[in-house]
């Protein structure tokens, strides 16, 4: 029986076109983009939105992953992301961690949540598995709410220090940690691109659209699939993590269930199965609630209108009708 390091790839899990010259040339110029588009951002834009907007894109990013290349609808996914915000906000404001460490122990916690949860849910399928997330998730949230000597409560962690780098360079120039925050969206994305276009990615395609028949094959089902999920678990809590550095703070709001919502919207706006949809989508998503914040509470109701719309006109997302026009993967 095969094993999870397996690298014979059923030809049923690969997508036509998916690892031609051309398109492999193009995703490497889409990368290339993303990167002179990251280094002149905080020149011609506010880098504390822009580093929003990076954290909630690799948030979706880690979404996407488990939905689009796994095949697992996640309502739960706020418990990592939330999570990970309040250990990094805790053991950088109380045991004064540099930055680089109370990121690596918050991402460390999701990606144990994420193995724990994972196990669980991972037993069954379909809609019992989402509800099953979703259950967990809000047990996540009442232990928020109700360890305040941890997370605060009602309050949350506020005035997290960000510190400095390797005890060197001082992060509280917002300009200065937006290049640590431009990395490690670099870091998740790159990771992501390689793990969907790894053997271990085939296989977890090949899973998504035929369970049985790649049990048939000799892979072990459960294995992958608890794998991607804590790989998932893991880029979530990066994104928490990070944004808890950021914005000095952690708070309900990150592990709320409207949290994991918002993330769903994200994906699918930009495009679900996409290697590059959840980027779009979350700077679409990020930019309405920076930029209609005026609207107050009717900004939920905008988001939701838009989101009827996209999936009324283009299922697909923004880049995914991008990528069917062009005949490329995206």
């Amino acid at each position: 029986m095969a094993d999870i390091a397996a690298t014979d790839v059923p030809t049923a899990a690969l997508l036509p076109g998916e690892t031609d010259k051309a398109t492999l040339r193009l995703h490497r110029a889409i990368m290339i983009g993303i990167a002179i588009a990251l280094v002149i951002a905080p020149f011609v834009a506010y880098p504390v939105f822009v580093m929003k907007v990076l954290c909630f894109a690799l948030f979706a990013l880690a979404f996407n992953l488990l939905l689009g290349y796994g095949g697992l609808l996640s309502f739960g996914h706020a418990a990592y992301f939330g999570m990970a915000s309040y250990v990094c906000a805790f053991t950088a404001k109380n045991w004064g961690l540099t930055p680089e460490l109370a990121i690596l122990l918050g991402t460390s916690v999701a990606a144990a949540l994420g193995a724990l949860i994972g196990a669980l849910a991972i037993r069954r399928q379909g809609i019992y598995f989402t509800m099953i997330t979703l259950a967990l998730a809000q047990m996540a949230f009442f232990f928020s709410l109700q360890t305040p000597r941890f997370t605060g409560g009602e309050d949350g962690i506020q005035a997290v220090p960000r510190g400095r780098l390797f005890g060197l360079i001082d992060l509280s120039d917002d300009r200065t940690l937006y290049w640590l925050v431009a990395a490690i969206f670099m870091a998740g994305l790159l990771a992501m691109y390689r793990i969907i276009h790894s053997p271990f990615g085939q296989v977890c395609k090949a899973i998504r659209d035929n369970e049985p028949r790649a049990i048939s094959l000799g892979y072990r089902a459960n294995q992958y699939k608890l794998a991607v999920f804590v790989l998932s678990a893991s880029l979530a809590g990066l994104a928490g993590s990070t944004k808890a550095i950021v914005f000095q703070l952690a708070s309900l709001t990150d592990v709320h269930w409207s949290m994991s919502g918002e993330v769903v919207l994200m994906t699918l706006v930009g495009g679900l199965g996409t290697v590059f949809g959840p980027i779009a989508g979350a700077l679409v998503i990020v930019s309405m609630q920076n930029y209609l914040a005026s609207l107050g509470a009717w900004v939920t109701v905008v988001q939701g209108v838009i989101f009827v719309i996209c999936v009324m006109t283009f299922r697909e997302g923004i880049v995914g009708v991008i990528a069917n026009r062009i005949k490329r993967p995206l």
